[in-house]
């Protein structure tokens, strides 16, 4: 899939943006808070139905104004145009289509058009709690796993009628319980099979690419572990019930999962320096592009937001050696350097574009 035109309107400080993109890389140069991450963040936007940054969605509103829309014109890998819009009015529901016909539901535009985002925020994968470990896992299975988005959201609805009972003031019949955890576990036990066979298959990929890009110096590994994980999860769930109504809420279950990120043996969030770290996360996502690559139709978009800072000179030209090879499809690169940008344009022969980014203003820059 490759994004050949967007349009947006009022989304962040983007007043009006129209752009047309290169087949191959386009790059974004300028200053930090002029808008390069909004319009990466635009381009996620017509992926995901939201935003990478603010899950809230009136909140992405341009200050003052009453709407935004985003509009990207695509081309099909059989050549096909297709079109995703995007609307949000204030105090109405978002709109979603493809081809002018409006989704039903969100869900089942996720996965249209794949796309793996690299930014600074990454960096709350390895700070952050477990359920941005989850959410990368979810990320990426959903967008070739339709079964799996479809699991998930029917067991957080499960879990979400039993925290309810839960927090009840008035006794609960007991089968009452049983309807919600028999389809928490129905649902988790899919979620958590799923989940352990991407893991499987996830390692060898991930692991390759930060020994590329870090030439050996270190071992990185993950590992998963979940409640359902060789156990009866509606055992495990329904044991837990006691002590979940002195809480209020489901202690157990697939959403408390975990996934591991080693450095050697040990918690890369322990251990790792902050170039670590930084080539971790890069080397993680990239992994998760070559994954949906393999696993989808369509080659998934990159966006690469200031993926350079705080790495040393020898893992910057790595990573330059890897986006600047036939294995990516088209990329969308921001940076305040501009000798990262020339560098990886110097060792491009193919199709690019470089564009200037100020104030919200988006123009296309000409070639020397």
């Amino acid at each position: 899939m490759i994004l050949k035109r967007i349009s947006i309107l009022n989304y962040k400080n983007l007043e009006q943006v129209e752009l047309n993109f290169s087949a191959k890389l386009n790059c974004f140069f300028g200053q930090n808070g002029m808008g390069k991450t909004n319009l990466l963040d635009a381009i996620y936007f017509l992926s995901f139905c939201k935003s990478a940054a603010n899950p809230v969605d009136s909140q992405n509103i341009r200050h003052e104004q009453d709407f935004f829309v985003i509009q990207g014109f695509y081309e099909a890998e059989d050549g096909s145009p297709e079109e995703v819009y995007c609307g949000m009015k204030k105090r109405s529901k978002k709109q979603f289509k493809r081809n002018k016909k409006e989704y039903s539901r969100l869900s089942d535009h996720i996965g249209f058009v794949p796309l793996v985002m690299v930014s600074p925020a990454d960096a709350d994968l390895i700070a952050g709690g477990s359920e941005e470990r989850r959410r990368f896992m979810d990320v990426v299975i959903s967008q070739y796993d339709k079964d799996y988005l479809e699991n998930l959201i029917r067991y957080n609805k499960a879990m979400a009628q039993r925290n309810t009972l839960l927090k009840s003031e008035f006794p609960v019949e007991e089968e009452l319980f049983l309807i919600w955890e028999e389809a928490m576990a129905t649902a988790g036990e899919m979620v958590c099979r799923k989940r352990e066979q991407f893991i499987r298959e996830f390692i060898p990929i991930f692991q390759t690419f930060y020994s590329f890009i870090s030439q050996d110096k270190e071992k990185v590994g993950l590992s998963y572990d979940s409640h359902a994980s060789g156990n009866s999860l509606l055992e495990v769930i329904k044991e837990s019930r006691v002590k979940d109504q002195i809480m209020g809420y489901s202690l157990k279950g697939i959403h408390k999962d975990e996934l591991n990120m080693l450095l050697g043996d040990f918690p890369i969030k322990r251990e790792g320096s902050q170039g670590q770290n930084k080539t971790y996360l890069v080397a993680l996502k990239l992994a998760q592009f070559d994954f949906l690559k393999r696993t989808g139709g369509s080659v998934p978009l990159l966006l690469l937001d200031d993926i350079f800072d705080k790495l040393d000179a020898s893992r910057v030209e790595q990573i330059v050696k890897l986006v600047s090879g036939d294995s990516f499809g088209q990329i969308f690169i921001t940076d305040t350097n501009r000798e990262h940008l020339d560098q990886i344009l110097l060792n491009l022969e193919s199709d690019h574009s470089m564009f200037l980014v100020e104030k919200g203003e988006v123009q296309l820059m000409k070639e020397n």
